[in-house]
């Protein structure tokens, strides 16, 4: 059954809540916009729809403040360009497209609901600019705070919709996402550990847990609204995602060991890694954390004990080791779970993740924004067409809100198809019918429909560009108010201006996409080595904090750009994860290493851990890392003649090294086998045979 049959006609009692506390929250703002006479009202309808996307009471109410905040900052800024340009229209829109595009910027840096709240600035100011045109200064003042007056009520009234009706709380979700999140790493785990050949089922489990942890780390932040037990939330949340990536990188280094050169490992090594892989499976089967903890404490136990075996080899030791972190992630990860579901009673302390910024992502939105909003500016000036304010509007609005999203196009798309339904039925139910409604009860009841309609089908991810889309144009074509223009010419102005502007969009993420694979692959290399070499630099605590919140960042970013690639090309996120690995085992070197008393020792190590930087570099640009050997080697040799190390200790350190090295060959070998240039069009059209 398709996702819109299944939607309509076996609708779950989580969509039908969800269209009708949203639908119950946009009448009661246009209620109160009607009763007050704003001139505007439907714009508290979609300041109330969008806020109920995510209808937990907790991010409402971020979201709530973001946008207020946002409107507020744009209503100052709209009414600072009108107070210094009042009279010169072509000096503000320029002035108001640099707004536009620095919003659009520092938007897309941050995360969550700030970003939000960036969008509004620009949009705000955009339709101060642009209505108050050629009006008086009060009259721009009496502009800016209707805008403010309108958004505000639609903000209002979905919070209080939220917290009376049906009320759900980001942390029941948050503990929800985290049990998947941790089920699915487990069973990803079970199938490393078996050194299975199953590629498939490994990235399924891997992006099934990925997909929530994502969705885990960006909801987690509304957590702080709920309560005092909010922010030990956002500490667990930060926890667990540390430890995921971790756990998930410790795994692809012990499965290549065991896949790729099983040779070179004792059977017993193997049998144990096939025990631990039991361990984890049963262990996302046992019900109820305390259990599964249990569980994987006897599993540790057991590997720590095989770990005294006197005849193992450095890659032998080197890979229990490897089994016991393993399951120390995996403990932690049930820690921060518990920590999650019952903050009051289970604290973890953990720093904020450092996000990852890409400056040069965020300057071609801010550039395309700035485009969009000039080439519609132009055509406003050009035909003096009122209604090609619209399409201004929906510029700058989708063009800004789409662009840190993956695939815009795609989500463009979608609301392009979602925008086309709802012309047919704003005509319908806006026009027609509610021509002849007399009383607000029966506007409710006649334009309420489509609303409702739309927002049921809001909560399944296969339909949401489509339904959401059609409820907020079935709202921007009918524009209901007290002085409603229900004039067929009007509404074809409409329906004319946010094609043309949705068209804009469309064209702006054909013409000037974002960062593509190649120069995606080339930042990501770039940006992972500066903070491998940058980690020697720092004291530890430090550089783990910047570097473990940098590569979170970018491994949940990397794992959702991979997830829309064919199978054989998911490479960066196998880069991301054996820059993770080496990052970590750089600062596990240090935190044994920089105390060493003897000058040579650091020598060496400061001049391994250059060696492991460099090799990375190479490796992630399809060559062979060179030199990593012959410096552990030369560490080995002076801890040997001048340090007080047990022989145990050098073994593991023997093993470290000579895994990292196999882990920095293997990646070679996959970046040399990726494409460093696509293949023109003509001869994609026209091959020649080779001879």
């Amino acid at each position: 059954m398709s996702p819109f049959l299944s939607t309509y006609l076996t609708p779950n009692a989580t969509a039908v809540k969800f269209a009708i506390k949203t639908t119950l929250a946009m009448m009661l703002a246009l209620y109160i916009a009607l009763l007050f006479d704003l001139e505007r009202p439907y714009w508290a309808l979609i300041s109330a729809a969008f806020l109920q996307i995510r209808p937990m009471s907790g991010m409402v109410v971020e979201k709530g403040i973001c946008q207020l905040v946002g409107t507020f900052i744009g209503a100052v800024a709209g009414i600072t360009i009108m107070a210094l340009f009042a009279q010169a229209r072509i000096p503000a829109l320029i002035v108001l497209t640099g707004w536009i595009m620095l919003c659009t910027y520092v938007g897309s840096l941050w995360r969550n609901n700030y970003t939000y709240g960036c969008l509004m600035a620009a949009v705000t100011a955009m339709l101060i600019v642009v209505i108050s045109s050629g009006s008086t200064p009060a009259g721009i003042f009496d502009i800016a705070v209707a805008r403010l007056s309108e958004l505000g009520l639609g903000a209002v009234c979905a919070m209080l919709v939220s917290s009376l009706l049906w009320p759900s709380h980001v942390g029941t979700h948050l503990a929800t996402q985290a049990d998947s999140v941790i089920n699915e790493a487990f069973e990803h785990a079970a199938l490393r550990l078996e050194a299975s050949d199953d590629i498939p089922a490994m990235q399924k489990a891997l992006r099934s847990s990925l997909g929530p942890l994502t969705l885990l780390e960006t909801d987690s932040q509304a957590a702080r609204f709920e309560g005092p037990v909010g922010p030990g939330r956002v500490r667990a949340t930060h926890v667990l995602t540390r430890r995921t990536l971790r756990f998930f990188a410790n795994l692809q280094a012990l499965h290549q060991l065991m896949h790729d050169h099983a040779d070179r490992l004792a059977q017993q090594s193997i049998e144990l890694a096939g025990e631990v892989a039991k361990g984890f499976r049963d262990a996302e089967h046992v019900k109820g954390v305390v259990e599964a903890r249990k569980a994987l404490q006897a599993l540790r136990h057991r590997v720590h004990e095989s770990e005294e075996e006197a005849s193992l080899a450095p890659l032998d030791r080197r890979l229990r080791l490897g089994l016991r972190e393993s399951i120390g992630h995996a403990m932690i990860m049930l820690d921060a779970r518990e920590a999650i579901a019952s903050p009051a009673s289970h604290k973890l302390r953990s720093s904020p993740l450092a996000w990852h910024r890409d400056h040069l992502a965020a300057s071609i939105n801010a550039l395309r924004s700035g485009l969009l909003f000039s080439l519609l500016a132009t055509f406003w000036i050009v035909t003096a067409w009122q209604s090609a304010m619209i399409a201004m509007m929906l510029g700058t609005l989708f063009s800004a809100f789409f662009a840190s999203r993956d695939n815009p196009l795609a989500i463009t798309m979608m609301f392009y198809k979602g925008m086309l339904a709802a012309i047919p039925s704003a005509f319908l139910f806006g026009h027609v019918l509610l021509s002849q409604a007399n009383g607000f009860p029966m506007l409710a009841m006649l334009f309420g429909t489509p609303l409702f309609l739309g927002l049921l089908g809001a909560t399944n991810p296969a339909t949401m560009g489509y339904c959401l889309a059609f409820t907020i144009f079935n709202i921007l074509l009918t524009m209901p108010g007290n002085g409603m223009d229900f004039s067929f010419d009007s509404f074809a102005n409409r329906v004319v201006a946010v094609v043309i502007g949705l068209s804009a969009v469309v064209m702006g993420f054909r013409l000037l996409p974002g960062l593509g694979a190649r120069l995606r692959r080339r930042r990501l290399i770039k940006a992972i080595s500066r903070d491998i070499h940058e980690l020697g630099r720092r004291s530890i605590r430090d550089a783990e904090t910047r570097f473990s919140g940098h590569m979170a960042d970018r491994l949940l970013q990397l794992a959702q750009h991979d997830d829309m690639l064919p199978e054989d090309q998911r490479h960066l996120f196998i880069l991301g994860l054996t820059g993770l690995d080496l990052g970590t085992a750089t600062l596990r070197l240090r935190d044994r290493l920089d105390d060493a008393p003897h000058p040579f020792i650091r020598d060496a190590h400061h001049h391994l851990l250059r060696t492991l930087a460099e090799g990375f570099e190479a490796s992630a640009n399809g060559r062979p890392p060179q030199g990593i050997r012959e410096a552990g080697q030369q560490l080995d040799e002076a801890i040997k003649a001048y340090g007080d190390v047990p022989a145990d200790r050098r073994v593991l350190l023997e093993g470290l090294i000579e895994r990292l090295e196999l882990a920095l060959e293997r990646l070679a070998r996959i970046m040399a086998n990726q494409p460093t240039r696509p293949r023109s069009p003509l001869k994609r059209l026209f091959p020649v045979d080779q001879p």
